[in-house]
């Protein structure tokens, strides 16, 4: 099986998801009985990413595409990159971000082929497992296409470790599509905290936090702990906490070691963006709120009471 994955990178660096995606095309390499693995990373300047890209553990190919038009992964110039060299392929993964959502589909529909979404694990090399109605059913999908496009879910599949690097391939950049997106800037946040999807532990606020002030108590506590920041949508919705914070169905995805959610109801939308979590521990006043059905460990009460307290005792314990 010819398995090509799609590399979302910084042109400089490779972004971590990446490795998921490459570990989730090795699983489906082992279900099809064996698989070659290609990755393409497609930017201007890129060869660090395709470096990074060749020494993940299963890669036995990297393509490197670079020109202008490719620098910023705008979604239909990297789908006609990827069409121009995908045609030996049997499967076609993204990683399920907002890069991979929006360039997927453009192939798919080229291909003439259905996508197959938001995959969890792979069963065989045609069934694939993919969350709907916000993760509260799992549905097993079947495709018989004869290329299998794909999103997977990063948070899903261990991350591909390292091996000696394999050898990288320069090939010609597609022409520009006559008509596409055309970037025109970005704005980058400086994050003094690890990054939300990547953290190993994850402290998010809800609504019941009342104000944008009190997620002070929530950064005090992160920085204990050198945690990620989270809220709710409804926190977000409140404006309590910026846009890029919210974890759940409409925000992130994510799957720390450590999830703690503070003053959060357990709206089945939030559910869906952090059940995976190996630990989850839930602070709330109200004892028969849905956080509750889902934590390992659970504290009923007045969260501006627990949250200090917690934080000066982890603070003693840890040394900080």
């Amino acid at each position: 099986m010819k398995i090509l994955v799609i590399a979302e990178h910084a042109n400089d660096q490779l972004r971590p998801v990446t490795a998921n995606a490459v570990a989730a095309a090795s699983a489906l390499g082992a279900k099809a009985g064996g698989a070659e693995i290609t990755v393409l990373v497609a930017g201007q300047s890129a060869r660090p990413a395709a470096e990074a890209a060749a020494a993940l553990a299963g890669v036995n190919k990297v393509l490197l595409a670079e020109a202008a038009h490719l620098a910023e992964q705008v979604a239909e110039p990297i789908a006609e990159q990827v069409l121009a060299v995908c045609g030996a392929m049997d499967a076609i993964i993204f990683p399920a971000t907002a890069f991979g959502k929006n360039a997927a589909p453009r192939v798919a529909a080229r291909l003439d082929v259905s996508q197959i979404s938001d995959v969890i694990e792979i069963e065989a090399a045609d069934t694939f497992q993919r969350p709907i109605y916000a993760g509260n059913v799992i549905a097993t999908v079947q495709s018989t296409d004869a290329v299998k496009v794909m999103t997977v879910r990063g948070t899903s599949f261990e991350a591909a470790g390292a091996q000696a690097a394999v050898a990288i391939e320069s090939v010609a950049a597609a022409a520009a599509p006559a008509r596409s997106a055309q970037f025109q800037s970005r704005e980058v946040a400086v994050l003094a905290r690890p990054e939300l999807t990547a953290a190993k532990v994850v402290i998010s606020g809800g609504r019941a936090l009342g104000s944008k002030e009190n997620f002070a108590l929530l950064e005090k506590l992160a920085d204990t702990l050198g945690a990620a920041l989270g809220a709710s949508r409804a926190a977000v919705d409140a404006g309590y906490a910026p846009n890029d914070w919210q974890v759940g169905q409409t925000g992130k995805v994510v799957a720390p070691q450590l999830y703690i959610a503070v003053g959060i109801s357990g709206a089945i939308q939030h559910l869906a963006g952090m059940k995976d979590s190996k630990v989850i521990v839930a602070i709330n006043q109200d004892g028969e709120a849905p956080i509750f059905q889902l934590a390992d460990y659970g504290l009923v009460g007045d969260l501006f009471q627990i949250i200090p307290e917690l934080t000066d005792t982890l603070a003693k314990n840890l040394g900080n």
